[in-house]
């Protein structure tokens, strides 16, 4: 078992990591009846997508001996009707550092690869922008 979501009342969730006990909570959205004190469901999928790629990136990195700590990705979803769901994910990865343009392809290809953005629908536009320093 990965995971253990537990409903808390009042449109809040709670997650537990099972292997490392780690928890955070989600509720639902203020255009959805909820009070957005906190991510809600579809926040986690747009912030798993630039997580996934921040961390294969890393992975492929240290293969490299690049220095990726301090990098930051800025992610916003938009949410479309008729079926509720999320539309776009536009996502600005900023590095701060400079890097060769071999490096750069490197690791833009591996972001663009990563497990999460395979698994999202395809009809989920991704729009995904590398700001190098």
């Amino acid at each position: 078992m990965t995971s253990k979501v537990t409903y808390l009342g009042n449109l809040r969730t709670e997650s537990v990591h099972v292997k490392s006990n780690n928890t955070f909570i989600t509720d639902a959205p203020v255009d959805n009846n909820g009070k957005g004190e906190a991510f809600s469901p579809t926040d986690t999928v747009a912030t798993g997508l630039a997580s996934c790629m921040i961390t294969v990136m890393g992975i492929k990195a240290n293969e490299m001996n690049v220095d990726m700590n301090g990098t930051t990705a800025h992610v916003t979803k938009t949410m479309a009707s008729n079926p509720r769901r999320i539309s776009k994910i536009e996502v600005i990865i900023n590095f701060p550092f400079k890097a060769d343009s071999k490096t750069r392809k490197i690791l833009e290809h591996t972001a663009n690869t990563c497990p999460v953005h395979y698994s999202l629908h395809p009809d989920i536009q991704k729009d995904v922008s590398f700001n190098w320093n």
